[in-house]
């Protein structure tokens, strides 16, 4: 069951909000549209029920607002936006690091695709997918976990009638397990073809609440398609004779060789043409949009001495679809993968339907219509769930080594540090240290460490920044094992990206000018600890602030923060001497410690104090300090899970 309740969008500038204390619900084992015309807050709607737009009312799935599901990947399943993820992933990479995210089996992901038909597209990148394809990974990538609720906003945008009807069948087979799903249109027609009800809504607000035939009767209107070359012609004839007999009867020119005719049947229709002589190409009983009312348009003719029409279709919303009568039809020529979903298919596994079912609409099979009667309850799901403490790592690996990213941050950073380095070097006067690490004076961090800045501020950025993990947006970073997880592959990358910078800069030198500007150093152990706790400090706070201002542009802003405002300010505070020197502090911890260590550690204490007592080590901890409180306030308010 999901219900929203009294949703409303933030107020606007001297505007309505969006959407306007809109409360309705989807049952399980139902199909649900959500009606409206373009700009009717359709879409905000969706963003409010997911917590993604700011505003006020709740939303429950099953009992539960999205914050307090354990595993929202699990419970709700989202087609939200155009780009289902990053555009440079693979079709086969995005839906594996879903299923890491979900926490199912990375086999999931190659079932889906056989499920939605695109098996064959599997190693095509994102940003390379038509419109339709787009829409199809997307539907894949909602179906992952099998989840209860599906939230699918404009499901059937770019594709065909009949990939529509195959759509339908696919959320109606999803809905007959007990399933709840909610999708939005625009399109009357299709919410009357596909929904068990309609709600709709206009300017944010609620206009009704049907179920799908009720709305029928009272928004739509059944009328006659016909295709012929002679259209002016059968106008003509079917108005004059209209008249004649005093019938009520509307013509809509549709375009140069379509009409619809309202007040008729096929039968008067196709026995007036024959008597005339008119060719008719196709003839079908369908049913129309009857929209607001609205004045007769000029292209539409209205039998003479008959009563006024109480509405007429404009001809840019009167397009002929498909006959109502073949929709099941369509479903049933279905791609094969929807027909024979597998085990654990989008229906949920064993107790989905079987291929049969799903090929035969009319006998009442998941996929085909609408003649088997929906469960009251949903089975549990057949999906194997993985958890356990690597769930989290196996995800963020796959996120970030799903694009090239890492590999061409790397290459960027090792060339700009190498030709820094380099005319560091041919000026002279350098410190070995930052010539090592090509930090020069002006500079406020050296090339390796906005390297680290950038990984760091992508590991929350990109998950706030495409749709495809929306409805984990408010529940992902909230997570303390993920957050950890996080926080540990970035400092491992760091390292690795710093001691690539560093090995490349000394190679280029010694390549250049010999072992001219390289000295054997006397203490490498306190400018190495230095060097790692720069790097780490810098992912760090990429990945702390980018958490809390959900952008991987803010995270980066954070990272460059550090030494150009923070760093100024701790080194005016630390000018001049301390009053008591701080010699003999190893000894003391020591001695406090319940674990005696070994006297070679007190060199590695006191090179870390020495490092965090320097300006830009002080200012690196003072802002982490300052991030993870805000992270912890803006994403820990909630209960803590691991």
């Amino acid at each position: 069951m999901l219900q929203a309740i009294g949703l409303t969008s933030t107020s606007r500038h001297d505007a309505p909000p969006l959407v306007d204390d809109l409360t309705f619900e989807a049952r399980p084992g139902t199909v649900t549209a959500l009606l409206g015309e373009p700009g009717s807050g359709k879409t905000t709607a969706l963003r409010l029920m997911l917590e993604l737009e700011p505003g006020r009312g709740v939303t429950y799935f099953r009992g539960r607002p999205l914050h307090r599901i354990p595993y929202p990947g699990r419970e709700v399943g989202v087609l939200l936006g155009d780009v289902p993820g990053n555009p440079a992933r693979t079709v086969r990479n995005q839906l594996r690091m879903l299923c890491a995210a979900a926490g199912v089996p990375a086999s999931r992901a190659d079932t889906m695709l056989e499920v939605v038909g695109i098996a064959g597209l599997r190693d095509q990148r994102l940003g390379s997918l038509s419109l339709g394809m787009e829409r199809r990974v997307a539907l894949a990538a909602a179906l992952l976990a099998d989840p209860c609720t599906l939230l699918l906003d404009e499901p059937g945008a770019g594709l065909s009638p009949r990939e529509r009807g195959w759509l339908h069948g696919l959320l109606r087979g999803h809905a007959s397990l007990g399933g709840a799903v909610l999708f939005t249109t625009d399109d009357a027609k299709e919410a009357a073809r596909s929904a068990d009800r309609v709600v709709s809504i206009a300017a944010g607000r609620l206009v009704a609440d049907q179920d799908a035939a009720e709305f029928a009767r009272t928004r739509l209107r059944p009328r006659v398609a016909v295709r012929t070359p002679h259209a002016a012609r059968l106008a003509d004839v079917l108005g004059r004779e209209a008249r004649a007999a005093h019938r009520s009867v509307e013509i809509v020119e549709e375009s140069g060789s379509r009409l619809s005719v309202y007040g008729s049947n096929c039968a008067e229709v196709g026995e007036a043409a024959f008597r005339h002589g008119v060719l008719v190409h196709r003839l079908a009983d369908e049913t129309g949009d009857a929209g607001a009312p609205t004045s007769p348009l000029p292209h539409a003719r209205s039998a003479a001495g008959a009563p006024p029409v109480a509405s007429v279709v404009p001809a840019a919303t009167a397009t002929v679809a498909a006959a109502t009568a073949a929709t099941e039809a369509v479903s049933a020529t279905a791609p094969d993968g929807a027909r024979a979903a597998p085990p654990g298919g989008p229906a949920g596994g064993a107790d989905g339907p079987t291929a049969g079912e799903g090929a035969d609409g009319a006998s009442g099979g998941a996929f085909g219509g609408r003649a088997r009667h929906a469960r009251s309850r949903r089975p549990v799901s057949a999906v194997r769930r993985v958890g356990g403490p690597l769930r989290p790592l196996r995800y963020e690996l796959l996120r970030v080594f799903g694009t090239a990213t890492p590999v061409l941050t790397a290459a960027l950073v090792v060339a700009v540090s190498v030709l820094t380095a380099l005319v560091l070097a041919r000026a002279g006067h350098t410190p070995q240290n930052r010539l090592l690490a090509a930090w020069p004076e002006l500079l406020p961090l050296p090339p390796a460490a906005l390297g680290a800045g950038l990984l760091g501020a992508l590991a929350f950025g990109e998950e706030y920044r495409y749709p495809a993990l929306a409805a984990d947006r408010g529940t992902v970073p909230r997570r303390m094992g993920l957050l950890a997880v996080k926080l540990g592959v970035a400092a491992v990358l760091a390292l690795l990206l710093g001691a690539l910078a560093v090995t490349a800069d000394a190679a280029a030198l010694a390549l250049v000018f010999d072992s001219g500007p390289l000295r054997t150093p006397a203490e490498w152990l306190s400018p190495a600890a230095s060097w790692a706790g720069l790097l780490i400090g810098c992912a760090w706070a990429g990945v702390l602030a980018s958490g809390v201002f959900r952008s991987a542009t803010a995270g980066l802003a954070a990272v460059l923060a550090v030494p150009v405002i923070v760093v100024p300010l701790v080194r005016r505070a630390l000018e001049g001497s301390s009053a008591y020197p701080m010699t003999g502090l190893g000894p003391r911890l020591r001695g406090l410690a319940w674990v005696q260590w070994p006297p070679e550690a007190d060199r590695l204490l006191l090179g870390a104090l020495r490092v965090m007592a320097q300006p830009v080590g002080t200012a690196l901890v003072l802002s982490l300090m300052v991030l993870l409180c805000a992270y912890g306030f803006t994403g820990l308010r909630g209960r803590v899970r691991w």
